[in-house]
């Protein structure tokens, strides 16, 4: 059985006849109690400091004290002791005020039995051991409250802060919380004040403990954010609104993220369908391009028809041009990589553009003098600078100033987790900046999205930044703009820094002979490349077994009595791709070349070096031309 220990007592009495009286009365409590008697202020002070005190019983006159101010000398030593207060009657409207200033409660000397003064100092224990409990909790809290990673505050219906955390404080980007309390906010923090009196009408109704809401709020800086809040409406006993409390949550970086992940969702799924258009075009295209040269070079010169041979040719390559741009968007061209100074490039670029910018644009290069390398193609890199000149140009119709800088740049983690695209480390920054008409933040959001275009009709194709986004992804970069109507438009383009020194230029395709008499295994899945790609190899001397399946040309291969010395293969096609179908045919044919073509090529591919980063690759449209010239080239190599 557990043994409660006894209540230690300090008994602040000089007169022994009281002092023997309330010992007595005690003593019947069973242990209960135990009581220490001192006779004046002075020695009680002493004691309390030392200690092992639970409940003081004190009388108001003593030797050394009288009154109110031996209360409170005992209280101001023991703040957090219990104490009843002992006094005569005459003494009794002075008790009363003592239990006013803290005292647990007050004994009539000589109107005092065992029970009641049993049920006195335990009360007075208890409720004192209550309220300091409580006063710890509401610390707590308080402390819990304050020190919350999340906003909290209260506020009522008129819409002002009663009480705030500094959570809130600092979200709103004040200093003190005085500063939020005389805010309004419907003015002062919600961003559209209209929007509060329409929570405020919702959560004026629920019958919800709490209402889950998002809002757009502001900054004292005026920089917006997106709050996220659980609201507790508290009413009185009519049921009237008296105050909200309200929980927030500042969600403005993890929408940012999540519109950047639908964003980036919308322009894969854009560039998957535009790589698809594009290959189903090209091949058309191959044969358009192909059956219209066909055509001309067996007619004679002159005459209407070959006027409208060539503008079919010409409106072909124009359609090739735009299925080129597509393939960038959707990053399933044939990079040729080189490791390339930058500098160098926008030097090149500033000559070709000083004669096609106006002369009332004023151009503006700078290159960091220890300017890092990155890995692309040269070709491609200098179109995304004419892109986004070109861009530049229309936005200045009054002339201005078109800036292109190039400069070493380090990206941190903090950065990199405001950009779903990027990653930290070292990067040498494009920035290609005009002095024009600038755009809004919802043209912004679009700019990239191919056929989105802010010209006239007729004035552009909408396809010139979806090419530069495209080039740049690829590129394994990434590009961020800035622009304000009115104020102008910067891009600025990320490129992975490299090690390598730039590599020397190659030479350009040596004219020669492209007939030959070697043996072409051609395969493709659509019958009409096969055959337009087949007259043009025969013609030139080629030997060609023809296939429109993977399967088929296996068995071609196996049934071929002599050397194959060529496979010529689509890329991308029903139940096997080329790259595994000439796999296939290694087996047998060790000796045979390879030459890929394809509207596109899988970036996978590229990845395993399956494409060597372009070579031994045919893009289609092809015409008479191309097909024979890279078929020859691929035939002087050595054998494997």
């Amino acid at each position: 059985m557990t043994t409660v220990a006894p209540l230690r007592i300090l008994l602040v009495e000089d007169n022994p006849g009281d002092v023997l009286l309330l010992q007595e009365t005690l003593a019947d409590q069973q242990g209960a109690f135990e009581l220490e008697n001192v006779e004046r202020l002075a020695p009680a002070l002493e004691r309390l400091r030392t200690g092992g005190i639970h409940l003081v019983l004190l009388d108001l006159t003593l030797p050394d004290s009288a009154g109110l101010s031996t209360f409170t000398a005992v209280r101001t030593q023991a703040p957090d002791m219990p104490i009843v207060v002992l006094t005569g009657l005459s003494d009794e409207a002075l008790a009363v005020s003592t239990v006013r200033d803290g005292a647990q409660d007050y004994l009539v000397k000589g109107q005092v039995d065992g029970n009641l003064l049993g049920r006195t100092i335990r009360y007075a224990f208890e409720r004192k051991r209550t309220e300091a409990a409580l006063r710890e909790s509401e610390v707590s809290y308080r402390t819990l409250v304050e020190r919350a990673p999340v906003g909290i505050y209260r506020s009522n219906p008129a819409g002002r802060f009663l009480a705030a955390n500094a959570a809130l404080v600092r979200m709103l980007g004040y200093d003190t919380l005085e500063e939020v309390q005389r805010l309004d906010m419907a003015r002062d923090v919600y961003a559209d004040p209209a929007e509060r009196q329409r929570l405020l009408d919702r959560d004026s109704y629920t019958d919800r403990e709490y209402d889950e809401v998002e809002a757009m709020w502001k900054r004292k800086d005026g920089l917006p954010l997106t709050v996220q809040l659980s609201i507790r409406a508290v009413r009185n006993v009519a049921a009237e609104v008296e105050y909200y409390e309200t929980i927030v949550r500042d969600v403005t970086e993890q929408r940012r993220l999540q519109a950047q992940l639908t964003q980036a969702q919308k322009m894969e799924a854009i560039g998957r369908l535009a790589g698809g258009i594009a290959h189903d075009f090209n091949n058309l295209l191959t044969i358009i391009a192909g059956r219209a040269h066909f055509a001309l070079e067996r007619l004679g010169p002159g005459g209407t028809a070959q006027r409208d041979l060539d503008t079919i040719i010409g409106a072909a390559g124009r359609a090739e041009s735009l299925t080129r741009q597509l393939l960038a968007f959707g990053r399933k061209q044939v990079l040729r990589v080189e490791v390339l100074d930058l500098g160098v490039v926008v030097e090149n670029m500033r000559r070709l553009l000083e004669r096609t910018i106006p002369e009332d644009i004023v151009i503006a290069t700078t290159a960091a003098p220890d300017l890092g390398r990155v890995k692309a193609d040269p070709i491609q890199i200098e179109q995304v600078i004419m892109n986004l000149a070109v861009n530049a140009r229309d936005a200045m119709p009054r002339g201005g100033r078109l800036t292109i800088e190039v400069s070493n740049v380090e990206l941190d983690e903090a950065y990199a987790r405001t950009r779903l695209e990027a990653q930290a480390g070292s990067y040498v920054m494009l920035a290609v900046s005009d002095t024009g008409t600038g755009m809004d933040r919802e043209t912004v959001t679009r700019i990239f999205e191919p056929f989105f275009t802010t010209k006239p009709p007729g004035k552009g194709t909408g396809l010139g930044l979806a090419t530069v986004y495209g080039i740049v992804t690829q590129s394994h970069g990434h590009v961020a703009v800035y622009s304000e109507p009115g104020h102008g438009t910067m891009f600025r383009i990320y490129l992975p820094r490299e090690v390598e020194a730039p590599a020397p230029a190659s030479p350009g395709p040596a004219d020669g002979p492209t007939g030959g008499s070697e043996t072409v295994l051609l395969v493709d899945d659509d019958a009409e490349v096969v055959e337009l790609a087949q007259e043009i190899l025969a013609s030139e001397g080629y030997r060609v077994l023809a296939a429109r399946h993977p399967d088929e040309a296996l068995v071609a291969a196996e049934r071929h009595p002599t050397t194959i010395d060529l496979v010529l293969t689509d890329v991308v096609m029903p139940t096997m791709s080329g790259p595994q179908l000439f796999e296939r045919l290694q087996a047998t044919r060790p000796y045979a070349r390879v030459l890929y073509m394809s509207g596109f090529a899988d970036g996978a591919m590229l990845n395993h070096g399956v494409l060597e980063a372009g070579r031994s690759f045919l893009p289609k449209p092809f015409t008479r031309q191309t097909l024979t010239r890279k078929v020859r080239e691929v035939l002087a190599t050595p054998r494997p």
